[in-house]
C-alpha cells in the first residue's frame, strides 16, 4: 500500500472537515456519516468544536483504500489559528487545498496558498458545495488559476484537452506530447510533487458527490516518498490527552523510532497511533508514520530531530493582560504555561514591575477559545482585557556594531555587521570571521549568544526584526576569556550599533498590517472607503459583484483590529470582513507611538549597549558612543 501523509486546510467554512468525513465515510473508514453542523464529526472530537462548528486543534484520522494508506491531518479553518495550521506544514508528503464554490479564492486562501509555497507541500485542490444552484464551474477554475496559480488544471475529465494543459506546463512533456509520444502516469505524479501541476476536483462533500472520483485521484496522481535509513523526525503538535498526559506528534522522516528507547535525553513512554480521539498503542514508527509520543517534557511545535527547525510566519500581534477575577496569579500562570507548551505562540509573559500575566493572540476568537479552555480544563473564569499592539524595529542602513566586556580578568571583544533584511525575512545570521581572528570556540560562543535571546531595539524596546547581523571580527585573551565573556560583548555590540543608528535617524519602527476582504452593499462603499482612508489604510480599484462591491486593500492592525463589529453594525449583518496578518511595514504613527512608550534605551541596565574596559586594574563602563575610539580591534569598516 502506498504509505501517505496529507494535510487537509481551508478558509473556515469551506467545508474541509465535512470533505475529510466525506472522505472517511467513502472509503468505507466510518459507519455512520457525522455532520459538523449535528455536534457528531468523526474529526472534531473536542467538546469546544462541537459547539462553535469549526476545528479549533489539529486531528489525526487513517484513511485507508486498498492501494492507499493515508494519516490524514485535519488543520484549524481560522485564521485566529493559522500558527497551528502552519506547524503541520513540514511533516506533509501532500495537501488539500478546499475552496468553497460560492465564496472562490477569499483572502485566507491565498494566505494559505502562500504557506503552502513556502514550506514546498504538492497541493490538490478539492472545490467544494458545487452542488449549490447557480455555480459556474469554469468561473470557478479561472477564478483558481487567476489567484493561485495557471498549473491548477481540471482532473475530473481525462481526455485530449486535459493531456494538452498537462504538456504545456513543462517545455520536455510538451516535446513529448507534440512528438506523438503518450503523457505517462508517472510524468503527471512528477508534475505534481514538483509543484507545477495542481489537481483539481469537483463536488460536494456534503452530499458526497465527486468524493469517489477524488479519493481515485489521490491514488493515481499521488507518489509514495522515499526515506533514508537514518533516524529522524519532526515535532509539529504538543497535546494533553484526557489524563492529562504529554503528547508529542511526531512524523518520522527517516529510520524508525521504537517505544521505550531514549530520545536525547529523555525517554518514550508509548507510541501512540491515533485515529480521531482514538488510539493505538504501537511498538515501532517507522519512516513516514505519525505517532503521538509519551514521556518527552522538553519537546516542541517546529523542532527538527537529525533535521532544521521550522519557523512560523505566522505570529500572533496583539497582546492581552489577564484579568485573573477571583483566582490566584501563581494558579492562572500555571495554567497558562501549559496552554503555552501546547501552543508556544501564546509567549505568556509575567510582568514583575506590572505585576500582570500577558499574552499574545492573533484575534478576538482565539481569545474567546483560551477563555473557554481555561473553564473547561482549569476550572478558571479568567478573563482578558486588550493590550499593546506588537510593534517591532529595524534598521535602514548598515552598521559595525562593537561590543567589549573586559573586567578584571575578564575579556572579550565583537565585532558585528548589522545590515537591513528584506520585508519580513526576520533576522539571519551569518559568520564571516576568520579562524586566525577568534578560535572556533570562541566564535562558537558569539553564534549561539545571537541566536540565544530576544535582541530589542532602542527606539521602544521592541523585538528587532528584518535584519542580518554576521560576525566580522573580535579578540579574545587566552589567559582571561572564560564563558559568558563573548556572550556579554555580543549583546553589547547589537545594542551599541542600534544607538549609532539612532543618533543618524536611520531606525524604523513597524507594526502589523491586516490584507482584509470587504464586501458591502453599493450603498455603503462611500463609508466603507472613508474608513479605510480614516485607519490609514489601502486598497485596490473596488469591483462590482452584482448589488454588492468588494473592496480588497491593507491596513494597519492597531486601526483595523475592531472594524470587524463597525461592519456588522453599519451593514447590519450583511457585510462581509476577513482580514489576515500580512507582516509587519512602516508604522504610520512612528512619532507619536515612540513619544508614548518613551523607552530610554541606556537605562535598560539587562539590555545595555554600554560596553566595559580595564584600566589601572579595575573595570569601567566605556559609553556606546566612545566605543569606537576605545576599541582594541581594528574596525573593518571606514567610520562615518
Amino acid at each position: 500500500m502506498k504509505k501517505i501523509t496529507m494535510g487537509i486546510l481551508a478558509h473556515v467554512d469551506a467545508g474541509k472537515t465535512t470533505l475529510s468525513e466525506a472522505l472517511l465515510y467513502t472509503a468505507g473508514n466510518l459507519r455512520n456519516l457525522g455532520r459538523v453542523d449535528n455536534g457528531d464529526a468523526f474529526l472534531d472530537t473536542n467538546s469546544l468544536e462541537k459547539k462553535r462548528g469549526i476545528t479549533i486543534f489539529l486531528h489525526a484520522a487513517k484513511l485507508t483504500t486498498k492501494d492507499l494508506d493515508v494519516t490524514l491531518l485535519d488543520t484549524p479553518g481560522h485564521v485566529d489559528f493559522a500558527a497551528q495550521t502552519e506547524e503541520t506544514l513540514g511533516v506533509l508528503d501532500y495537501a488539500i487545498l478546499v475552496v468553497s464554490a460560492t465564496d472562490g479564492v477569499v483572502s485566507y486562501t491565498k494566505a494559505l496558498w502562500r504557506l503552502l509555497q513556502r514550506y514546498n507541500v504538492p497541493t490538490f485542490i478539492f472545490v467544494n458545495k458545487t452542488d449549490i444552484a447557480g455555480i459556474d464551474l469554469k468561473q470557478v477554475l479561472a477564478d483558481i488559476q487567476e489567484n493561485l496559480d495557471q498549473g491548477c488544471i481540471d482532473f475530473n475529465k481525462i481526455d485530449d484537452d486535459f493531456y494538452e494543459n498537462i504538456a504545456a506546463v513543462d517545455d520536455d512533456l510538451l516535446e513529448k506530447y507534440l512528438d506523438g509520444q503518450a503523457i505517462e502516469v508517472a510524468d503527471i505524479q512528477k508534475l505534481v510533487l514538483q509543484r507545477q501541476v495542481f489537481p483539481v476536483f469537483f463536488g460536494s462533500a456534503l452530499k458526497l458527490t465527486g468524493i469517489p472520483e477524488f479519493l481515485a485521484g489521490l491514488n493515481q496522481w499521488t507518489k509514495e516518498k522515499a526515506f533514508g535509513s537514518d533516524f529522524k523526525a519532526r515535532c509539529f503538535k504538543i497535546s494533553h490527552d484526557q489524563k492529562g498526559e504529554r503528547l508529542s506528534w511526531l512524523r518520522v522522516l527517516g529510520g524508525s523510532l521504537k517505544a521505550k528507547s531514549m530520545l536525547g535525553d529523555e525517554k518514550i513512554n508509548q507510541l501512540r497511533n491515533y485515529n480521531g480521539a482514538k488510539f493505538n498503542v504501537v511498538p515501532e514508527a517507522t519512516a513516514g508514520d505519525v505517532v503521538a509520543a509519551t514521556g518527552l517534557k522538553d519537546t516542541y511545535p517546529g523542532e527538527g530531530i537529525g533535521t532544521a527547525d521550522t519557523h512560523a510566519f505566522f505570529k500572533p500581534v496583539l497582546t492581552y493582560r489577564v484579568n485573573p477575577g477571583e483566582h490566584d496569579i501563581p494558579e492562572c500562570l500555571k495554567a497558562l504555561k501549559v496552554l503555552e507548551d501546547e501552543n508556544p505562540q501564546l509567549h505568556v509573559t509575567w510582568s514583575e514591575h506590572l505585576q500582570e500575566i500577558h499574552v499574545q493572540v492573533m484575534g478576538e476568537i482565539q481569545l474567546e477559545i483560551l477563555e473557554q479552555l481555561l473553564q473547561e480544563r482549569f476550572s478558571l473564569a479568567i478573563s482578558f482585557e486588550q493590550g499593546n499592539i506588537l510593534y517591532k524595529e529595524t534598521i535602514t542602513k548598515p552598521i559595525e556594531a562593537v561590543g567589549h566586556f573586559e573586567p578584571l580578568r575578564h575579556y572579550a571583544e565583537v565585532h558585528l555587521l548589522l545590515e537591513p533584511g528584506s520585508e519580513n525575512s526576520g533576522i539571519i545570521f551569518e559568520n564571516k570571521c576568520d579562524l586566525e581572528v577568534l578560535t572556533k570556540n570562541w566564535q562558537h560562543q558569539i553564534m549561539t549568544a545571537l541566536k540565544s535571546k530576544e535582541h530589542l531595539g532602542v527606539l521602544t524596546g521592541s523585538p528587532i526584526t528584518d535584519m542580518k547581523i554576521t560576525l566580522i571580527g573580535g579578540k579574545g585573551s587566552l589567559v582571561h576569556s572564560v564563558g559568558g565573556d563573548f556572550r556579554e560583548a555580543t549583546y553589547r555590540a547589537i545594542r551599541q550599533g542600534l544607538m549609532e543608528l539612532k543618533v543618524r535617524n536611520e531606525l524604523q519602527l513597524l507594526e502589523p498590517w491586516y490584507d482584509f476582504h470587504l464586501e458591502v452593499e453599493q450603498d455603503e462603499v462611500g463609508r466603507a472607503l472613508n474608513d479605510i482612508q480614516r485607519m490609514h489604510g489601502k486598497f485596490d480599484t473596488p469591483e462590482n459583484n452584482g448589488n454588492r462591491t468588494i473592496i480588497n486593500g491593507s491596513a494597519p492592525v492597531s486601526e483595523m483590529r475592531d472594524y470587524a463589529t463597525e461592519v456588522r453594525s453599519y451593514t447590519h449583518g450583511q457585510g462581509i470582513f476577513e482580514c489576515v496578518v500580512k507582516g509587519y511595514l512602516p508604522c504610520h504613527n512612528a512619532d507619536e507611538i515612540i513619544a508614548a512608550k518613551d523607552y530610554d534605551p541606556v537605562s535598560d541596565l539587562e539590555n545595555t549597549p554600554n560596553s566595559v574596559f580595564c584600566s589601572h586594574g579595575a573595570g569601567h563602563t566605556v559609553t556606546w558612543d566612545q566605543v569606537p575610539q576605545t576599541a582594541h580591534y581594528p574596525y573593518s569598516y571606514p567610520l562615518d
